[in-house]
């Protein structure tokens, strides 16, 4: 049972774990998601409060009041004193009852209140999209550029391996007496160079998959390899411009718009007839100071308050200015937030079309640079060409190798990049 944990537990790290695992795994256990999800969860709460004001409030109230002079337990009326009935009055009278308050008519204030948070409630949902967005792509490019580096590691490897033969080689010889002791230092402090070169891309590996695991929720240490194809891109400025009035930023700007106009329309309220209404029912007690019994009356009252707001000395005004302005930004920063896709757009199709460039430059570089080497090596075991010729070649080789590995996934994070910015990455 032993080995059969073990081996399910090494699996694991022998496996390692794809994009697409991680990339779910993200969307599921991020602490960035979790905390969007609770913003939209506050925004409902807002909506939902603004609903159940326009409900009242019912409390139970209670009083004690201790006066300078006996009071009675109610008014007087004409009544009451025609009756000749004895009068309860006290100096210390207590009550308890129930009230309730409720604005009627606000001048459409609360339903220009629940409006303007049901919006909001909206662009906190489309804003959680847009993190998942940011988050799927962080990931994507932590993860191509941890696999970039590996096979970096992997190259650097092989030229230090390659060092280490010569090293041995030209070890041999000056022991022979065919090579000069100058020759065998050269190599060493080459196979030096390129052995920390090994031990520092080792380590940046380490160091992105520490920022990979924070931002997936989890620890990250095999990954398994993805294909990368590269090739032509043919992407249409245009029809890459007629996508961005469906994109959610560009919703989220609407709203803000919409927001806006809900704002000038609750500032319109103030200068609207306002209607409340207070009701009251309960029992007032007291100890007659006459009889020495405790006695009770009922008092009940309903009230209607309506106020209209003659002059305000400009305070309407002021908020009213404060929302048609704060529409007027809500219409700029649309303008700009198109401005900016735009931008983004040019930006991610150059890149792509630059590293594409890049790869086929660096891979027909490569090539020439093979070719370059195994003719330095015959010069050089025909002593035509000097250490230094090769040593040259074989680091440029290894440099040009390296150049070919990066261009290759920067092409691919270019890919990713446009479907950031078009908000497609979370399928």
């Amino acid at each position: 049972m032993k080995q059969i944990l073990y081996l399910f537990v090494f699996s694991g790290f022998l496996f390692g774990s794809s994009l697409g695992e991680l990339v779910h795994y993200g969307l599921t256990h991020s602490t960035i998601i979790k905390k969007s999800e609770n913003q939209i969860e506050l925004s409902n709460l807002a909506h939902q409060n603004s609903k159940i004001v326009q409900y009242g409030d019912l409390n139970l109230v209670g009083s004690y009041t201790r006066y300078n002079s006996p009071r009675t337990l109610a008014p007087l009326t004409p009544s009451s004193i025609a009756s000749g009935s004895p009068i309860t009055t006290s100096e210390n009278i207590f009550s308890s009852g129930v009230s309730y308050s409720v604005a009627l008519f606000t001048g459409f204030a609360q339903t220009r209140e629940m409006e303007i948070n049901h919006i909001s409630k909206n662009i906190s949902y489309i804003k959680s999209q847009l993190t998942k967005e940011q988050l799927v792509y962080n990931i994507r490019s932590l993860y191509l550029s941890i696999l970039a580096q590996q096979e970096i590691l992997k190259a650097q490897k092989n030229h230090t391996n390659a060092l280490r033969k010569l090293t041995k080689q030209i070890k041999l010889e000056v022991k022979l007496g065919k090579k000069a002791q100058i020759d065998l230092l050269k190599v060493k402090s080459d196979l030096q160079s390129s052995q920390t070169y090994q031990e520092i891309i080792s380590s940046n590996i380490e160091i992105t998959k520490s920022s990979l695991s924070a931002l997936v929720g989890k620890r990250v240490t095999r990954l398994k390899p993805i294909k990368i194809r590269v090739k032509k891109p043919r992407y249409s400025i245009d029809r890459l411009y007629k996508k961005i009035a469906n994109l959610s930023k560009i919703k989220i700007e609407n709203m803000q718009l919409q927001k806006a106009n809900k704002s000038i329309d609750k500032a319109h309220s103030s200068k609207l007839p306002q209607l409340h209404l207070n009701s009251y029912i309960g029992k007032n007690y007291a100890q007659d100071l006459i009889s020495d019994d405790w006695e009770d009356e009922t008092i009940w009252q309903v009230e209607l308050n309506v106020k209209y707001n003659l002059i305000d000395f400009g305070k309407s005004s002021i908020a009213s200015q404060k929302a048609k302005i704060a529409k007027m930004n809500a219409i700029y920063q649309k303008e700009q937030t198109i401005l900016d896709i735009k931008k983004s757009l040019n930006e991610a199709i150059e890149k792509i079309k630059q590293s594409y460039t890049q790869y086929l430059g660096n891979s027909s570089q490569l090539k020439l640079i093979s070719k370059s080497q195994k003719i330095e090596e015959i010069r050089y075991q025909n002593g035509v060409a000097t250490l230094n010729d090769l040593l040259f070649i074989k680091a440029q080789k290894s440099l040009a190798r390296a150049k070919v590995i990066e261009s290759r996934y920067n092409y691919k994070k270019s890919i990713y990049y446009l479907d950031y910015i078009l908000e497609r990455g979370v399928k």
